[in-house]
């Protein structure tokens, strides 16, 4: 269980008596039972880069010979993440071994440390909308697998997904399924010290009320914040949306492009950028490249982000 000691997220930003001015932008019109994050001195940002970055590269979840064909392993992306200068690497659960041992775990850890890459954070595929029983059980289980892992390497964050509103059932209901699996699995990641932090992609997190909806609802727990993706949100003015939610972000990602009213256009890294830092938000941006070839494409965003960051 939770340290009864520990700061939540609510009554510790009470308790600092923060200003958020202009940073909470259009959250501040409607009273939500969650606060933002409270934030000391200025903002501050690292990169890191997405393993989801090589998909195409890379082989989920594969046995060793699988892997052993592979384009590339886990392994390469920490070793081009070091050549390309970055300060973390997120290990993307997807592209671990089928049979995931200790051994391999430390391995990772030994690797980014000599190389002197944080590992940033973790995802993991879960779906918290089941109704009460195996599949739900499943999922938890999972997650609880996972925070583990995460403890075991030093990840300090997981990305967590909400799931989808199942066949037959509500929207009301998925929220209701979701909020009740990110509660009871931040009991048990508060007692292993991993955050967890919900990312905006689409279904019941496709917007900032749905996310909001979520946010309030989740247990007061200072292991819980947002994954602000750039990319996922697909309204009329994604930008706006992200502002939202920046507030609550404990960490960050960033695509080459966003989806407005569902149409890619490139991402304006320097607004996006903006909002985080009006957020006052200390901690990785974690690009997540999609779109060409990675290996010749990344180079060339994370000069731009580098630039970026230190205006």
């Amino acid at each position: 269980m939770p340290n009864a000691n520990s700061p939540s997220r609510r009554g510790f930003f009470k308790s600092a008596g923060l200003g958020l001015g202009a940073a909470i932008g259009a959250a501040a019109t409607t009273s939500h039972a969650a606060k933002p994050l409270p934030r000391n001195g200025q903002s501050h940002m690292k990169l890191s880069l997405a393993a989801y970055s090589f998909h195409k590269l890379l082989v989920m979840r594969g046995t060793p010979e699988e892997v052993a064909k592979a384009e590339m392993r886990l392994e390469d992306m920490v070793d081009f993440c070091a050549a390309n200068n970055l300060d973390g690497a997120e290990l993307t659960s997807y592209y671990f071994p089928k049979e995931v041992t200790h051994d391999y775990l430390m391995g990772l850890k030994q690797q980014c440390f000599r190389l002197g890459l944080d590992i940033s954070g973790t995802a993991i595929g879960n779906d918290f909308c089941h109704d009460p029983g195996a599949k739900r059980d499943e999922q938890l289980a999972m997650t609880r697998e996972w925070i583990d892992y995460a403890a075991t390497m030093g990840a300090p964050v997981i990305r967590i997904f909400s799931g989808q509103v199942k066949s037959g059932s509500s929207e009301d209901a998925a929220l209701k399924n979701c909020i009740a699996g990110i509660s009871e699995s931040l009991d048990y990641a508060a007692t292993k010290g991993v955050f967890l932090a919900l990312e905006n992609h689409g279904g019941i997190t496709a917007t900032p009320k749905q996310m909001m909806r979520i946010i309030d609802g989740v247990k007061d727990s200072p292991w819980f914040g947002v994954n602000l993706d750039g990319g996922n949100f697909a309204t009329d003015d994604p930008y706006r949306d992200m502002a939202v939610i920046a507030p609550y972000a404990i960490n960050a990602q960033i695509k080459v492009m966003v989806r407005k009213n569902g149409v890619k256009e490139e991402a304006d890294f320097a607004r996006i950028i903006g909002i985080l830092k009006d957020a006052g938000y200390r901690g990785y941006i974690v690009l997540e490249y999609e779109e060409g070839n990675p290996k010749e494409e990344i180079p060339r965003y994370l000069d731009t982000l580098r630039e970026l960051l230190v205006r």
